[in-house]
């Protein structure tokens, strides 16, 4: 291998000739959005899933009262959360409701604690 003028190894092949003979020049290249620095574009969040407002009764009505006394005492699990998911009630509607139902003998208590209520229904041999 022959050296050129600076000495640095010279294979016969120019950096920048093509085989054809002609000169192909160096493009420049544009910086990448993934590089850092302040032209990189600022990472968009999103906003996440927004779960729907529940439009819960806050009062007690005719056909809500007769639906209370007429499905709760057939479920096998009560407790504030079940009336709430599946009568569309409010909270303290259902503490209320459950408050009664236990009153009247409706329902029956298996657990009472101050975070959760727990209760089932009321069978004639347990009495």
């Amino acid at each position: 291998m022959a050296r050129n003028a600076v000495g640095q190894k010279n294979d016969g092949i120019r950096s920048g000739f093509k085989l054809d003979g002609t000169f192909a020049k160096a493009k420049a290249t544009a910086p990448s959005s993934s590089s850092g620095g302040k032209s990189a574009k600022k990472k968009k969040w999103s906003k996440g899933k927004v779960k729907d407002k529940a439009v819960h009764a806050v009062t007690l009505d005719k056909p809500t009262f007769d639906r209370i006394f007429k499905e709760v005492p057939t479920f096998k699990f009560i407790s504030q959360s079940i009336l709430i998911e599946r009568l569309k009630i409010g909270g303290s509607l259902a503490r209320l409701a459950i408050k009664h139902l236990e009153r009247d003998g409706h329902i029956k208590r298996i657990v009472h604690s101050s975070n959760q209520l727990i209760y089932t229904r009321a069978t004639a041999a347990s009495d």
